[in-house]
């Protein structure tokens, strides 16, 4: 009999998307293209109101520190509420944080506005996560995960081309145009996805929505799962993080290149990853969850550390595109195991909203880290220490065991 870390990709079971499914993929592109519409244009925005390059970029990080504060309200209503319900209102609350945006007076109301929609954001993101592990089969979870994180992607590289195209229009348009996107969502939602969501396999809708919440604490317990949280948190550290906020930056200090070079890094990495997630799922359900991340760290990690390094664009390029490889190849398998870790026949609000936040603390911590590092010292040491991360994070999961086999 063969192991089941020798399993041939061929050997996976075809997947067979439920209607929901796919009506949360398809809300996730048009989510995903209105969030690109606005990012191109908030900073602009912030300063017409005349303030500094900071103030604009507070406004940025307002949101992150919403979406992180509030994760564990998040995790408490998808418990309370339900998901389908949690999903609803946070997509609402986005959208009206959006539309309130285009008619902010000045930079505080603006700054305000933003920081409001980052509440439903983590509402809609850990009520979403929910659904998906409700409804994915357990020998599927991987598969599924890759096709969210897909349309999520393919939405964020579509969206920064209509939102340059729109704020020729106006940069108050944008943010009208991402509310009416979120408005569809929610109508989509409510409308094509039950009332009651159960688990496949047949299992009774209404047993798995009275079914108690696997606690925290329990969670807890498990070293997949605390593996999972430094996981998370070294991805948000890289590739949301220090991609975002150093990438930019070095590009134009160290290699003395335009803006246009940084654009193409990110479209790059974003590519890198896109690849990546066109086969990740599928191994994280026949190879395991463990071998994808541990794999994932490694190549993100090491790339990320090269990539202060690098001494021309087309390096630079080719480092940027692994790195994204990296982060896809451990993206589903790190959801994959949270799922496992909850089971199909649970709700996990407050585990999948610390999973979330871990995420998000990295992409908050590890810019402010890198930009110490950078003016202490320089580029190199900043990038290296994503890499110091991601070691760390390999150290926890060496001796977990992989869940998919548990």
């Amino acid at each position: 009999m063969k192991s089941p870390h020798t399993k041939n990709t061929a050997d996976a079971p075809p997947i067979h998307l439920g209607r929901e499914i796919k009506v949360l993929v398809a809300a996730a592109f048009l989510i995903a293209i209105g969030f690109g519409i606005v990012a191109p244009v908030l900073p602009q925005f912030a300063q017409s109101f005349d303030v500094s390059v900071a103030a604009a970029a507070v406004v940025v990080s307002a949101f992150a520190f919403t979406r992180l504060a509030f994760a564990p309200l998040s995790g408490w209503l998808v418990e309370r509420m339900g998901e389908r319900r949690t999903y609803i209102l946070g997509i609402l609350i986005v959208a009206a944080s959006s539309a309130a945006c285009a008619f902010a007076q000045n930079y505080w109301q603006l700054l305000l506005y933003r920081g409001l929609g980052g509440i439903g954001s983590t509402m809609f993101t850990v009520a979403a996560m929910g659904l998906l592990i409700r409804m994915a089969p357990p020998q599927a979870r991987g598969r599924v995960s890759s096709l969210y994180a897909g349309s999520f992607l393919l939405g964020n590289i579509a969206g920064p081309v209509v939102g340059g195209l729109l704020a020729g229009l106006g940069m108050q348009l944008p943010f009208l145009v991402y509310a009416g996107a979120l408005v569809l969502v929610a109508l989509l939602v409510a409308t094509m996805l039950p009332a009651v969501v159960g688990a496949p396999h047949g299992s009774a809708a209404k047993s798995v929505a009275k079914a108690p919440a696997l606690p925290l604490r329990a969670a807890l317990a498990l070293p997949a799962y605390r593996a999972v949280l430094t996981s998370g948190f070294a991805n948000g550290w890289s590739a949301f993080g220090i991609r975002m906020a150093l990438v930019p930056l070095f590009a134009t200090a160290a290699l003395g290149a335009g803006p246009e070079v940084a654009g193409i890094s990110l479209a790059v990495f974003a590519i890198g990853t896109g690849a990546a997630l066109t086969f990740s799922g599928k191994l994280a359900d026949t190879w395991g969850r463990k071998p994808m991340i541990l794999a994932g760290l490694a190549v993100n990690g090491l790339a990320m550390g090269v990539l202060g390094f690098t001494g021309n664009e087309f390096w630079f390029f080719v480092v940027s595109a692994l790195a994204g490889l990296g982060s896809g190849l451990m993206g589903p398998a790190q959801q994959a195991t949270v799922a496992d870790v909850i089971g199909n026949n649970r709700s996990g609000g407050k585990v999948l909203a610390t999973f979330q936040m871990s995420s998000d603390l990295g992409a908050i911590i590890g810019p402010i880290a890198a930009g110490i590092l950078v003016d202490t010292f320089s580029y190199g040491p900043a990038f290296a220490m994503a890499t110091a991360i991601a070691l760390l994070s390999i150290l926890f999961w060496l001796p977990v065991k992989d869940t998919r086999l548990s």
